[in-house]
């Protein structure tokens, strides 16, 4: 028996990665286009884009998993089905329930590695990732060249007379600020944008200070002076699991995910009849479009999963489950359970 599970699951896991491998393909690449998007607003650099991209993976993982797992079972069964080994596994007095067994052991893990990751991870990355595009849309408001005309930084108006925008470096700088007591004019040979904790600083070296009112005229070097201005940053702040899935922000829309979430973490698991119904089949009398049923399956599952929660709200879970399992197993039972 421990020959045959181990049989069994070499040829699951050949065929789930052989799926899952394209399919994590292809919805890296669609992130990718959307991730392209963002660089009409910000400048994102090589290592950023990639730092993005590895927010997203979690969430990559838990969309594409359980349809590897279901569709790469579903043909790993029916391949060996038109090898007639499973005939022969049958005809040797071995019942389709210990195929299920094995195929329930990986779809167990594989749907609480699923949970773990939407309930634990996926939000933790998801506030990240949105705290981290927010601060680069801050970033890219000051976007600073040399120019004829003047940016704002702050209170100060910020004059450039030369710009690198890779390494923000700027020279003959100018400064004017009118908004204090005193109105104050700052000169520069060099200028640098340093961007420290959401506080950004402009770091000026060698230069000139003046402040000035009706009577007082007031004159200082410098070698380093820095100015701040803080980056308006609509930040969202993560405190733990618990407080993420209880608070009040934006309840509707994680009832919604819960529930969907949920179901879809379940897949594997609640699965394993249907893998089972259209892989095994006897390959002389019996021919099955195992592609479309695979189709007709995932869409009707995840149909269920998202359309029923609107009447039924949290009770969709055990209502789909239930409701999957029956259909399932009947199907199990009328297509292989009756015939071996």
């Amino acid at each position: 028996m421990g020959k045959l599970r181990r049989y069994i699951l070499s040829h699951l896991s050949i065929l789930f990665f052989s799926i899952f491998l394209p399919l994590f393909a292809i919805a890296s690449v669609i992130f990718m286009i959307k991730l392209a998007t963002y660089t009409a607003v910000i400048q994102l650099s090589i290592a950023e884009m990639g730092k993005l991209y590895l927010f997203v993976v979690p969430e990559l993982l838990f969309y594409t998993l359980p349809i590897a797992f279901v569709v790469g079972g579903s043909l790993a069964l029916y391949r060996l089905s038109n090898d007639n080994e499973m005939v022969v596994v049958f005809s040797l007095g071995i019942s389709p329930s210990f195929v299920a067994r094995v195929l329930a052991l990986p779809a167990f893990f594989l749907s609480i590695l699923l949970f773990v990751n939407f309930v634990v991870v996926t939000p933790y990355i998801k506030i990240i990732s949105a705290n981290f595009l927010e601060k680069k849309k801050a970033e890219a408001k000051f976007n600073l060249s040399a120019s004829e005309f003047g940016h704002h930084f702050g209170e100060w108006m910020l004059f450039i007379n030369k710009s690198d925008s890779e390494s923000r470096a700027f020279g003959d700088v100018v400064l004017f600020n009118k908004e204090m007591k005193s109105e104050i004019l700052i000169t520069a040979d060099k200028a640098e944008l340093i961007n420290k904790n959401g506080v950004l600083q402009l770091r000026l070296d060698t230069g000139k200070s003046y402040s000035y009112d009706d009577n007082l005229l007031k004159t200082m070097l410098f070698k380093t002076a820095y100015i701040n201005d803080m980056m308006n940053t609509d930040t969202t702040i993560y405190r733990n699991t618990l407080d993420y899935w209880t608070n009040s922000e934006k309840r509707e829309k994680k009832n919604q995910l819960l529930i969907t979430n949920t179901l879809l973490s379940l897949f594997p698991l609640l699965s394993i009849f249907l893998i089972i119904a259209l892989g095994v089949v006897h390959a002389r009398h019996q021919k099955r479009w195992i592609y479309l049923w695979l189709f007709l399956s995932i869409i009707g599952f995840y149909s269920a999963a998202i359309i029923t929660q609107q009447w039924f709200g949290f009770h969709t879970i055990w209502i789909v489950t239930l409701g999957w399992l029956l259909i399932t197993y009947g199907f199990y039972k009328r297509l292989v359970g009756s015939r071996f």
